[in-house]
């Protein structure tokens, strides 16, 4: 087998390799199917086992209540942008509430004023959406029809320490890049929903947890595909779902709930990895900088620049050549940002703290 690098990708992103080992083996014969995982029907009896135990897993695996769907779509996050404003704002005579961290809930709310009208609630544009708000800097209406929040922004390496006080108006939240990361409060939530690529699977399958109260307010004008509502009672299946994705979600839920167990368990590993490259920033005496503020710095990605600019071409080079790969931060933040998911090794963060180390030294 060719050499496998330390993948810091934001996505997709690395899987566990146990996983992948398992999935090439299913590649060919699924064991009792008698044909290759890619080629068993979604209404198949081995395919229903597969669905049912991912979603059984994804269910103890936040302890999500009775009264909540889950729902495996396709279309990633930015379609749930959309569908979001379509089932629960259309029509529902109120404004929503959007509060921008940055890149990716900015899209949400222009995705949702396609639908109706919004209001921004928050907006961290002004510091290039490095931190969370305060509770009392939000600018709720308390009749909206909702209020979404991304939890984790996977460009700028903002994530939520704790849950915005929204009252009683249903709180949305994207979790696409910590999906699976840390332990939720599920109840708190109208609707949770997460493309997979980041920690889950691989791309082509979306997670949407939803309440059944929502689920009900979908309007019947919708076409089938984008109405919760149908979508629910057809229990995902109500065209052919992306059953390879499915089932390496099924494969990955095993491993968190079978190998890890749980996610206070590898949400602490995670806390563990993250802390050695913040460690790494903090004592380079200002070689490096993190993007987001101390409070709300993601332990799922870490994005931060050098001090002399002309050192991140260099600094990505000599990374390569050690196995640490997809380092380039994003254009809109600059310099360098580490995806550390779920599946990446502590050993992995450890190479990357330590050669970020040795660049500062020798280039301070």
């Amino acid at each position: 087998m060719e050499k496998r690098v330390y993948n810091f990708s934001p996505g997709p992103a690395v899987l566990p390799l146990k996983i992948l080992e398992q999935a090439q083996r299913d590649l060919v014969c699924y064991p009792g199917a008698g044909c290759s995982i890619l080629e068993i029907s979604h209404r198949s009896k081995t395919f229903d086992k597969i669905i049912l135990g991912a979603e059984a897993n994804i269910r103890t695996l936040y302890g999500i209540p009775d009264n909540y769907r889950v729902l495996f779509m396709q279309g990633g996050a930015i379609l749930q942008f959309g569908m979001v404003a379509m089932n629960l704002l259309r029509d529902s005579g109120k404004a929503a509430d959007y509060i921008l961290t940055g890149t990716w809930s900015k899209k949400a709310s222009e995705e949702a004023a396609t639908q109706g009208k919004i209001n921004v609630a928050f907006n961290a544009k002004a510091t290039n959406y490095n931190r969370v708000p305060k509770q009392e800097e939000l600018k709720l209406d308390p009749n909206a029809a909702y209020v979404y929040h991304c939890s984790n922004e996977t460009i700028q390496g903002v994530q939520y320490p704790a849950l915005p006080n929204v009252g009683d108006v249903p709180l949305i939240g994207d979790f696409s890049s910590d999906f699976l990361s840390r332990p939720v409060d599920v109840s708190k939530y109208g609707v949770m929903f997460a493309c997979a690529q980041k920690n889950a699977g691989p791309a082509g399958v979306t997670m949407v947890i939803i309440r059944d109260d929502l689920v009900a307010k979908s309007p019947a004008n919708l076409p089938s595909l984008v109405n919760y509502k149908v979508f629910a009672e057809g229990k995902s299946l109500l065209n052919t779902p992306p059953t390879f994705a499915i089932y390496i979600v099924k494969l990955v839920t095993d491993w968190l709930l079978n190998e890890i167990g749980g996610l206070a368990k590898i949400a602490k590993i995670n806390e563990q990895k993250a802390n050695l490259l913040y460690d790494a920033i903090e004592q380079s005496g200002g070689f490096y900088t993190a993007h987001a503020e101390p409070n709300c710095c993601s332990h799922m990605n870490v994005p931060f620049r050098l001090a002399k600019p002309e050192l991140e071409e260099p600094f990505l080079k000599g990374a390569a050549a050690l196995d640490l790969c997809e380092l380039k931060g994003h254009r809109s933040v600059g310099g360098c940002r580490a995806s550390i998911y779920n599946a990446m090794p502590v050993e992995g963060v450890q190479a990357l703290r330590d050669f970020m180390l040795d660049f500062a030294k020798k280039n301070a």
